[in-house]
């Protein structure tokens, strides 16, 4: 019998992640709070979301409004970067950038596969590609086993699961 086998891979929907920036800029622009305060949500770039207000603390709320319309649309908050979540001083205005991280970086397809090999069921296989680790077993209890396992785990990635086979 052939192994069974998925990828372990990191990806964003595109698609979403721009419709909750427009829904967050919508919010922000009816919101009474945010009235006067130059507070704007926008894409800068390819892959990076600018948020811009006149107060460190106002630039906070946008990005909890943008983190808010980006789980509702089903997008994890670990695929978001914004550094050291403090806004910095531009001029008169202070700004974030938050960047999208796609793609599993070697140090965390490592900490996955040594997750697999240290605590996952015994006769499981792993093989790292590019930024994608391809898990496969014999059992497909075994990879449904290694499913709950990496959902369980603390990584710093969003991840899924693909080509489940």
């Amino acid at each position: 019998m052939a192994d069974s086998s998925f990828d372990v891979v990191s990806k964003i929907d595109r698609q979403e992640v721009d419709n909750a920036v427009n829904q967050a800029a919508k919010e922000i622009a009816q919101r009474y709070d945010f009235k006067g305060v130059g507070a704007s949500v926008a894409w800068s770039g390819e892959d990076a979301i600018l948020l811009t207000a006149n107060s460190p603390e106002r630039v906070l709320a946008v990005l909890d409004v943008l983190q808010t319309k980006l789980i509702k649309r089903g997008v994890s908050l670990k695929a978001l970067d914004t550094g050291d979540d403090e806004p910095k001083p531009s001029g008169k205005e202070y700004r974030l950038v938050a960047a999208l991280k796609e793609g599993l970086s070697s140090e965390n397809a490592k900490k996955i596969t040594k997750l697999i090999r240290d605590e996952g069921p015994k006769g499981v296989k792993t093989q790292i590609t590019g930024d994608e680790v391809r898990v496969s077993s014999k059992s497909r209890d075994d990879l449904q086993e290694v499913i709950a396992l990496l959902k369980g785990a603390d990584i710093d990635a969003a991840l899924q699961f693909v080509n489940y086979r």
